[in-house]
């Protein structure tokens, strides 16, 4: 059954999203840091039995500098090439190399990051710590240092996905003018992100994004991750504002204010995840009003490998 408003009234859902007054600066900030870091990306042949497609197993500096593990796949063609940044979503990793083949059959490059400090909720794991204590939190990542912007999890995850744009725009075999940030969920919620705060970004591909109308989620929804801030203010009673301000750094609406380069967006309307009504929040701020793929009758699982398919379409036309 759908769980949100009507699809008309989500066309024109536009709800006032407050946003913090130093939110640019906080970002600027925090990404310069990390671009001053003093560490290097390594990159080497990958173990795997796949032969037909270019694997490396790259390690790459994300937030502070700090080593993040991804894939890098690529068709055996002469580049420069147009590349992909897959993000991927809550609680798992990057994966086996052999899970990550689709964009490279598609004539892309692409590099699939990791997730600090996930990976351990399904799929094929992976390994990138986050060497970051936190104060008392939710089990799961929601609340991991919730109690300040400066100290939240989301921080450094964000900037670990900027960084891996940065990062392949260094490498001779991909083409700086066609990168694309793409995910599903809150590989989605960090498109977004990423497409707002790196300006090299050529077009973003954000599947029922999470991360978005932070706010109106964890009201209207029990189901996790959300239920993982829900469940922490029932405790901390006290928190809520503050909580709130920590996730307006990250809402996915104000993230989309800032997004300049061409952006796809899929919501399934019976997604009691990812509700529809913030899905739309997001697309809606988008500047230049986004391509939106709607599913009716699906749920978190949105258009699944239709959408895949929608957008390497979408993606040929766009940085053809």
């Amino acid at each position: 059954m759908l769980v949100d408003l009507p699809l008309d009234q989500l066309r024109d859902y536009r709800p006032e999203v407050p946003e913090p007054d130093d939110f640019d600066d906080f970002w600027a900030t925090t990404l310069a840091q990390a671009r001053s870091a003093p560490t290097v990306a390594t990159s080497e042949p990958a173990d795997t039995p796949v032969t037909a497609l270019r694997v490396e197993d790259v390690t790459f500096p994300g937030f502070g500098g700090e080593p993040v593990r991804a894939w890098f796949v690529a068709p055996p063609v002469p580049g420069p090439l147009p590349c992909v940044v897959e993000l991927i979503g809550y609680g798992g990793g990057r994966g086996l190399p052999h899970e990550r083949l689709g964009w490279a059959a598609a004539g892309y490059a692409s590099l699939v990051m990791d997730t600090r400090g996930q990976a351990s909720t399904w799929g094929s794991g992976g390994g990138t710590p986050d060497p970051h204590g936190s104060g008392p939190a939710h089990p799961g990542v929601m609340t991991r240092g919730i109690e300040s912007p400066q100290t939240y999890y989301y921080r450094r995850l964000v900037t670990d996905a900027v960084r891996a744009v940065d990062h392949v725009l260094t490498r001779p075999d991909v083409d700086p003018d066609r990168v694309a940030v793409v995910g599903t969920s809150q590989g989605g919620g960090l498109a977004l992100a990423t497409g707002a705060l790196h300006g090299r970004v050529a077009a973003v591909v954000a599947d029922v994004p999470f991360l978005c109308h932070l706010e109106r989620a964890v009201s209207i929804t029990d189901a996790a991750p959300y239920s993982e801030v829900a469940s922490y203010l029932a405790v901390h009673r006290g928190a809520a504002e503050q909580v709130f301000r920590t996730l307006s750094y990250v809402d996915g609406v104000v993230m989309a204010r800032r997004i300049s380069a061409p952006t796809m967006v899929s919501v399934a309307l019976m997604d009691d995840v990812c509700p529809p009504s913030t899905v739309f929040a997001a697309a809606n701020a988008i500047p230049v009003p986004p391509t939106v793929e709607v599913y009716p009758f699906n749920g978190h699982e949105g258009g699944g490998q239709e959408q895949w398919l929608r957008s390497v379409r979408w993606l040929g036309e766009v940085l053809a």
